[in-house]
């Protein structure tokens, strides 16, 4: 009987040594002295130890654990965050501070584990969808019944709905514009007025059924020039057909005027085409289904946080958080909400939010990651970061822009944010809710890196480089815009822009090796490159400018830059403009090859700007007329420039259908022309990589039928 109890003991002893040894060890390579690593899964919980077995469930939760382990055991070597694939909800923002940094020895790496695919929602599942005698599904939303819960995107089926809108298509058009001042205030904008928008009977049509329990809700959108007003209405005047409004003053170089384009949402008479959604004062959601979607399978999301990632150094003490990595993660779902005052026109949707927010940064990257399906920007370098790198990630369906880096005022020593590099990323299809908004803007920042990106599908400009109208000290210099494609641009929405927008002076600025086509604004402007006000020692070369509207270069006003072996080709009015002139020396256009087969070679004030202009190459492929603003090409030499200029077929492989190689390099060396590698711009790696950042063939069919349309009412 002992013998038998001895081994009975020693059999559970050897089981319990079995069962403990592994997790010990593996807790042991944890906390090794030299390096940690914890895991995240979707099953796992925060009050786990972070092994394989027991993992967190959170980015939170590990990053508590690693503050709580640095703090208790005085640990300092490298941390590697492994996250396993699956949906995780986030019911808070991820925030770091310094304290949640590593060291150049000792990064912090939170990084997807191997080939797994880990996404961090920042939304509600809304589910329990009944479908009323229309085909319209319904949803009770206690959250706003009960508590106001308000929400301005829904994603069904991964697929960004459409708040109700009136008209479905196209735009409502104003008769007339008033503003009364309430309070003038001492800015050349009104501090305070009331805009008065009237209508005639056909257009005024569409408000008749706005209910008096949703007017609170409902808003305009007003296009105007390259800006856009979003406003909530104060009344309906219905015996009148107006609508009343008051916000800040219009701003008097980019007003809202007579025949303007607006559009009206949030309201019930308003949901009437499929794929529309609305919530109801009383908390009630009503969505029309696209075909084919079925509310027991449907995945319908509405994003809850403001912010999915937040990164808080605190520069000003000398505490930026850094050496911190992201690494094949995914983040979605992130709110705006409109504010009550709407949203008062702001050039690139400079004054709104991103989902990732960065401040006080050094050496924190994004690789391999993912930003979609948010009401504003993805990601934003904001104040006081340096050195830091976003790579081959893939940023779309954005309500705003992609990337922003630095801020919209000049920020002095730490707080000016510069040497950051973007590079092989995908930013495609933004300005879904704010379309003044931009693929990349930098704004006062310098010594950045942009280079074989593909930036497409936006409605307003591709890179917008500098944040200083005229000649006032700029510190947005030295940007480098290399090797990138930037191509489906405007969509004839709003004007004055370009695939490539700069602004200030820009000295060592280089746009350079990039390709840019189908660029197309509503009415003026639509170019490649555009050097706007005070654009200045800024260097164009070596870039492919193709199928724009008013050209593939313009210069509004600045000074000293370069202009030199372009290809510009195909415009559909004019080939190149430039605008005002000044007593210096405005910009050179040497070694340019134009092709084109309508509209204008030159516009503007060409015989009256300093400029140095020669060895350059023009060929109209679809006739013998040159309309160098209004004179032949010989009565254009006359004037003193062009002397060493041509007419000649640089003998292209098919420029009609995009193929700007050369058949042969004979007769652009007679300008001096150096001919560049056209092969290796835009994204680079694997084929799946390069497939992905193709825009399906539907986007491009219609940005063709848009710009047709367009071009019918010139």
């Amino acid at each position: 009987m002992n013998y038998i109890k001895i081994s009975s003991a020693i059999g559970i002893l050897l089981f319990l040594f079995i069962q403990f040894i592994p997790n010990a060890f593996a807790w042991a390579s944890q906390i090794n002295k030299n390096e940690l690593t914890i895991y995240v899964a979707p099953n796992g919980d925060d009050k786990n130890k972070g092994t394989m077995d027991q993992p967190l469930a959170s980015l939170i939760g590990a990053r508590d654990w690693i503050r709580n382990h640095k703090m208790n055991n005085g640990f300092t070597g490298p941390v590697t965050v492994l996250i396993r694939g699956g949906e995780y909800q986030m019911s808070a923002p991820f925030e770091l501070y310094p304290q949640d940094g590593g060291s150049q020895e000792a990064p912090v790496v939170y990084k997807a584990y191997q080939d797994e695919n880990p996404i961090f929602s920042g939304g509600k599942t809304l589910t329990g969808f009944k479908v009323n005698a229309k085909g319209v599904w319904e949803l009770d939303v206690p959250e706003s019944r009960l508590y106001k819960w308000r929400f301005d995107q829904l994603y069904v089926n991964g697929k960004r709905a459409t708040l109700a809108r009136t008209p479905n298509e196209d735009f409502m058009h104003i008769g007339a514009v008033k503003q009364k001042y309430w309070i003038k205030g001492t800015g050349r904008v009104v501090e305070k007025a009331q805009q008065i928008h009237s209508f005639d009977e056909d257009n005024f049509s569409y408000l008749k059924g706005i209910q008096a329990d949703e007017l609170e809700n409902v808003r305009f959108r007003a296009y105007h020039k390259w800006d856009f007003t979003m406003r909530h209405i104060d009344r309906l005047d219905r015996d009148s057909a107006r609508v009343f409004t008051s916000g800040k003053g219009m701003k008097p170089w980019n007003p809202i005027k007579e025949g303007g384009r607006i559009v009206f949402e949030n309201f019930a008479a308003a949901l009437d085409a499929a794929g529309e959604w609305y919530l109801n004062p009383e908390g009630t959601l009503y969505y029309i289904p696209r075909p084919g979607e079925q509310p027991e399978n449907a995945e319908v999301v509405a994003p809850l946080l403001e912010n999915l990632v937040m990164v808080k150094g605190d520069a000003a003490n000398g505490k930026p958080v850094e050496h911190v990595r992201f690494e094949g993660l995914s983040f979605m779902h992130c709110h705006y909400a409109v504010p009550p005052t709407g949203s008062e026109p702001n050039q690139a949707a400079a004054l709104i939010n991103a989902a990732v927010m960065l401040e006080g940064a050094n050496h924190v990257d994004f690789v391999n990651c993912e930003i979609s399906k948010t009401g504003q920007h993805a990601l934003w370098y904001g104040k006081a970061c340096h050195n830091s790198t976003v790579e081959r990630s893939y940023l779309h369906d954005l309500g705003g822009g992609g990337i922003y880096l630095g801020d919209f005022r000049p920020q002095k020593g730490e707080n000016h944010t510069s040497h950051i590099k973007l590079h092989n990323n995908i930013l495609q299809t933004g300005g879904l809710e704010y379309p003044s908004a931009v693929g990349v803007w930098v704004g006062h920042s310098s010594d950045n890196e942009i280079s074989h990106n593909d930036i497409g599908n936006f409605y307003y400009t591709g890179i917008s480089v500098g944040w200083v109208w005229g000649y006032a000290e700029s510190k947005a210099k030295r940007n480098k815009i290399t090797n990138n494609h930037i191509h489906h641009i405007g969509w004839t929405l709003l004007s004055d822009m370009a695939a490539v927008y700069t602004l200030g002076k820009s000295e060592g600025t280089v746009i350079s090796n990039n390709i840019v086509h189908h660029v197309h604004a509503y009415s003026y402007g639509g170019w490649g490159l555009y050097t706007d006000e005070g654009s200045s020692d800024i260097v164009m070369e070596n870039n492919l400018v193709y199928s724009t509207k008013t050209g593939g270069f313009h210069q509004h006003y600045g000074a000293n830059n370069t202009i030199r072996n372009n290809i510009f080709a195909y415009a559909k009015m004019y080939q190149a403009q430039c605008t005002r002139v000044e007593e210096h020396r405005s910009f050179d256009f040497l070694n340019n090859i134009i092709v084109f087969d309508e509209g204008a070679v030159l516009q503007g004030a060409w015989e009256k700007i300093d400029i140095a202009m020669d060895l350059n190459m023009y060929w109209n492929t679809g006739g013998d007329e040159y309309d160098f603003n209004g004179k032949s090409f010989a009565e254009w030499q006359k004037i003193g420039h062009d002397k060493n200029s041509v007419i000649r077929d640089p003998r292209f492989v098919d420029a009609e259908n995009f193929n700007y190689n050369f058949k042969n390099k004979r007769a652009v060396k007679r300008i001096g022309f150096e001919v560049f590698d056209l092969d290796n711009i835009g994204v680079y790696g694997e084929e799946s990589w390069v497939q992905k950042a193709k825009l399906p063939s539907a986007i491009l069919e219609a940005f063709d039928a848009q710009v047709a349309k367009n071009m019918e009412k010139e």
